[in-house]
Formats: C-alpha cells, structure tokens, sequence
C-alpha cells in the first residue's frame, strides 16, 4: 500500500543515486559498442550486458519501494498539467528502465548470443532463437535506448526547473542524500 511522505526514503534515494550514473554509462557504453569495431567492442559488451541485468534488479527493488512507501507530495501550486507530466514521465522512466535490460535479454537470446554475466555465470534464453525477431528487438532496444535518453534529459532538466527556478522541496525531496 502506498503512503505519503516528506521526502523520499533513504533506500529510494541510495537506489535512485546509484541507477543514474549507471544508466547514464549504459546508453554510452550502448552508443559506443555499436559505433566501434575496434577491440574495445568486446569489452563494451562485457560491460553492456552484466549491466544490464544488474539495472533490471535494482529498478525491480525501486518499483518495489516506489509501490510501498510512495512518493513525497507535488507542491499545492503546482499546475495540473504538469503533475500529469510529472506522473505520465515517472511512469514511462520505470518502463524504459524495465524494459530495455528485458528486450536487450530477449534480443541477445533470439540472436543466439550468451548473455554472460561473469566468467561462467550465463542467463538462459528467454527467447526463442530467431534471426527476425532478434532484427526486431535489436531495432526496438535501439529506439528504446533513444526514448529513454530524451526521457533522462526531460528528467534533469524538470529537476533543475524544480531547484533552481521554483525552488520547491521537489528536488531536495531525491537530492539529499541518506547517510549510510
């Protein structure tokens, strides 16, 4: 059941402070592993995939602690638009962050690829091998990882518009962060 507090809790915030970089390493480490041939490809691709299904985990814990503890208050001023906005781009960011390590996962299975997590570690397909479907998830997770880039940016920039324009608790409310 979700309940309604002040701030965001300590584990929200240790979850949301540890995903952003690691998301943000993602989508480069993506663009450069598609961008290069060199030797650095295959060392992209053993960083890409353990990545991956290490953001899967932890955006499942932050669904999770989302679901259970909530989120603090938008301020009473705030338009009704951009609340919708507010709700509508939370919604999509845990989408895209759920989605995109699953179609990565369904892609390389259809494509026959391992996905190695550490040295014998592998995952088992989730697919079915097929060369069409693997062509049809390789293009969504590539239009996905776009999605999810603008949806970072949008994202910053409503924090920023928050701490330096409004200067409401919203951004302070992620912001500060818990002490371990």
């Amino acid at each position: 059941m979700s309940t309604t507090h002040a701030q965001f809790s300590p584990l929200a915030k240790l979850l949301h402070w540890i995903m952003a970089p690691l998301i943000l390493a993602m989508l480069f480490i993506g663009i450069g592993m598609v961008a290069t041939v060199s030797h650095a490809h295959n060392t992209l691709i053993a960083l890409h995939r353990p990545l991956g299904i290490a953001l899967l985990l932890l955006v499942l814990m932050r669904a999770g602690v989302r679901i259970r503890r909530g989120s603090p208050p938008l301020p009473g001023d705030m338009p009704a638009w951009q609340r919708r906005m507010a709700t509508l781009s939370h919604l999509a960011l845990y989408v895209l962050m759920a989605a995109m390590p699953l179609i990565g996962w369904s892609m390389l299975s259809a494509g026959g690829y391992p996905v190695t997590l550490y040295g014998p570690w592998r995952l088992p397909p989730i697919m079915p091998h097929d060369v069409q479907l693997y062509a049809l998830l390789r293009t969504l997770h590539t239009w996905l990882a776009l999605a999810l880039f603008l949806m970072v940016l949008a994202h910053i920039a409503a924090a920023l518009f928050h701490a330096l324009i409004r200067r409401d608790k919203v951004f302070s409310s992620m912001a500060q962060l818990p002490r371990l």
